[in-house]
């Protein structure tokens, strides 16, 4: 069987999200969604994986200044970050803190503990991306 290859097409207000390998066929073939990016909470998710996805999780954060969404790791998964509005930084266990700003990606590694900051004195605004991480063989 392929592998799972889930592709992000546009963060411009709204995420379409959708696969482009084949699904067992016990489980209904997860569909392409349109999901608008608006959120009253700091941490907003919009994917949940499974049975939405194949494994991926999303979700839109917005932190005042000064805050943090808090120390976590995300398990055998990797995560992504697209920086929409502000600045921060990532902080990983044992590590520099990397400092990003609107319009950067920023990934973090599967088994990674880390943090994310809102260093400025704006509104910081990202999407994140949990998704399974597969190694090559």
């Amino acid at each position: 069987m392929k592998p799972f290859l889930p592709t992000v097409f546009a963060v411009t207000g709204v995420l379409l999200a959708s696969t482009l390998s084949p699904v067992p066929s016990q489980t209904p073939a997860p569909q392409a969604l349109t999901l608008p990016l608006e959120c009253a909470q700091a941490d907003c998710p919009l994917l949940h994986g499974a049975p939405q996805t194949a494994g991926m999780r999303s979700g839109f954060v917005r932190l005042k200044p000064g805050e943090t969404v808090g120390w976590h790791t995300t398990g055998k998964n990797e995560e992504a970050l697209v920086i929409l509005h502000g600045r921060g930084e990532a902080r990983l266990e044992g590590q520099p803190a990397r400092p990003f700003s609107a319009l950067e990606f920023v990934y973090i590694p599967p088994s990674t503990r880390h943090n994310v900051a809102n260093t400025s004195h704006e509104l910081l605004e990202y999407v994140y991306v949990v998704a399974p991480a597969q190694s090559e063989k």
